[in-house]
């Protein structure tokens, strides 16, 4: 019997240490997956503790007391508080025009003049007439007093000076009559110095020296535009009517004129007339406010945002806008803690706009509320408050006076920035 070469018994010796090293790494790799590594629960419940204590940056703002305007806001259009097209009063040549296109003209300046020569003759004429009939006048009244004292001796028949008292009165109805005609004359010539009616500014000129203008010509000669002061004609919804009638009986109210591309404040004035009736085809109310306008920054025809002061709310709390989140419950608050933690708390709403709040319920001053920063608060959550409101700095909510309050709003139920408790948009 003969053994197996060498050679054999070696390949088959390597062979089986190789597949046992292979059984004992699978084994230790399968012993690592079940019990060495950490386990995913295990992980996620580190990571989120150490978030838990992981500090949060805020900014966080203090609450304040201050009055606050109540706006209503509308668009309104510049119209010229008095527009006269002048025209002329009597037909004739256009001799002269004393003003310059785009001239600011006085009440009573002469702006251009007709020819006045054919009524200067009819004037003339008027004047000479009245002389002639004072003349017979006076002769027929020397008569009467002749004739009086010899009727009254009876050397003539009474008649004839009754007949002599009535001349007199025909010569006196007649001079009267003429007086009349010069009166009317003479109102002819001034016709032919057309004034200004009133103080304004001229626009352009609609007719050139030489022509012969009448009373009846469509463009006239040139229109004047009262423009100090000047008008803004604006509507507001029918629901306001009762708010604005009930401020409006107790004194005058302010209206701002705002630019039309943002919130510059360009003039202020007074409300002076609501309309007497109510759209019905827009279910909105008309009112027109006057601007003394002594820069002449407002122009007619110009389109503008204009917001008329209806009251103040005297020493509110406010808090900015963008603090106020809102959940299943309805709006609430971040409030930093003096442990630098934060809380949630309900708030209850009064007017709103874009920048601050009024908060009715649920806050108080010096609290501080959070504006930025929510993604990763929840209540109890610690934060390191940076920016405004943080140690080295805590400005406070400003006023709303001469700022603009567009979309203002009341009722807690209006508007803040959503979000779900336990978190909100950043």
């Amino acid at each position: 019997m003969h053994g197996k070469p060498a050679t054999v018994v070696r390949a088959s010796k390597t062979r089986r240490v190789v597949v046992w090293g292979l059984i004992l790494l699978a084994l230790g790799a399968t012993g690592y997956y079940f019990y060495g590594r950490p386990s995913n629960q295990s992980s996620l419940v580190t990571r989120s503790r150490s978030n838990a204590n992981e500090a949060v940056p805020i900014v966080a703002v203090e609450a304040k007391r201050a009055d606050v305007p109540v706006y209503l806001d509308a668009v309104g259009t510049t119209k010229a508080l008095n527009t006269v097209t002048v025209r002329p009063q009597v037909d004739g040549k256009l001799i002269s025009i004393n003003f310059d296109e785009g001239q600011t003209v006085n009440k009573g300046d002469v702006l251009a003049r007709i020819d006045p020569t054919l009524f200067q003759a009819t004037l003339d004429q008027a004047i000479a007439k009245k002389a002639q009939d004072e003349a017979l006048l006076a002769n027929a009244k020397i008569d009467l007093e002749r004739y009086e004292r010899l009727a009254a001796s009876n050397a003539i028949n009474r008649q004839q000076a009754d007949t002599q008292k009535a001349l007199v009165a025909q010569y006196s109805a007649q001079v009267q009559s003429d007086q009349a005609l010069i009166d009317s004359a003479k109102a002819t010539v001034g016709y032919t110095d057309i004034v200004a009616p009133l103080t304004g500014r001229t626009g352009i000129r609609q007719v050139d020296i030489g022509n012969v203008i009448h009373p009846t010509d469509t463009n006239g000669i040139v229109v004047i535009t009262q423009v100090t002061p000047i008008s803004v004609l604006f509507n507001l919804p029918q629901q306001n009517l009762d708010r604005v009638n009930a401020a409006f009986a107790k004194g005058p109210l302010p209206v701002d004129a705002l630019r039309s591309d943002n919130d510059d404040v360009i003039a202020r004035g007074q409300l002076t007339v609501v309309d007497n009736q109510v759209d019905q085809s827009t279910g909105t109310v008309r009112l027109k406010a006057e601007f003394p306008n002594p820069d002449l920054r407002l122009w007619p025809g110009q389109f503008l945002n204009v917001r008329l002061l209806v009251d103040t709310l005297k020493q509110v709390v406010v808090i900015p806008t963008g603090a106020v989140q809102r959940g299943p419950k309805g709006t609430y608050v971040f409030v930093v803690k003096d442990d630098n933690t934060v809380t949630m708390q309900d708030v209850t709403l009064g007017q709103q706009d874009e920048t601050q709040a009024v908060a009715n319920k649920g806050v108080e001053p010096p609290q501080r509320v959070v504006t930025t920063g929510f993604a990763r608060l929840t209540d109890g959550s610690k934060v390191v408050v940076s920016g405004p409101g943080g140690a080295d700095s805590a400005p406070s909510v400003a006023p709303a006076q001469g700022r603009r309050n567009r979309g203002q709003r009341q009722g807690g139920a209006q508007g803040g920035a959503s979000g779900a408790p336990g978190g909100g948009s950043q």
